[in-house]
């Protein structure tokens, strides 16, 4: 059972910039895909990015392409989000996720997730 700690939120404002991060608990998160999605109050949770074990393959929701960056560290079992030019919109609960058995950006399909980090954008 792999146990995911996300941290790293906070409050910014628009235009600047957080990392979060999410360890992992155990060596084997090394072959797991890993992937960042976000929920919003009355929405549904969305997709952010993922990364492959080897990280070859990154993927990113549109609405955040150019302005994040997954990435991970095997060696310390983490994976991280590089949030810039943050807007009121990226504002949400960011979690972090484990082990897809399909489509990285299918929330649905993932078997691990951590209890989630607030982020919040101020205008």
């Amino acid at each position: 059972q792999v146990q995911l700690v996300e941290s790293g939120g906070g409050l910014v404002q628009a235009g600047g910039s957080l990392r979060l991060s999410c360890a992992a608990s155990e060596r084997t998160f090394r072959r797991y895909a890993m992937g960042w999605f976000r929920q919003a109050p009355g929405e549904e949770r969305e997709f952010v990015a993922a990364i492959n074990w080897s990280t070859s393959i990154r993927r990113y929701a549109d609405s955040v392409k150019g302005r994040f960056t997954i990435s991970r560290d095997n060696g310390k079992n983490t994976v991280y989000l590089q949030m810039n030019s943050l807007k009121p919109e990226d504002t949400a609960v960011y979690y972090c996720a484990a082990d897809p058995t399909g489509d990285y950006s299918d929330y649905v399909v993932y078997n691990y997730w951590g209890q989630g980090t607030q982020v919040t954008v101020s205008s």
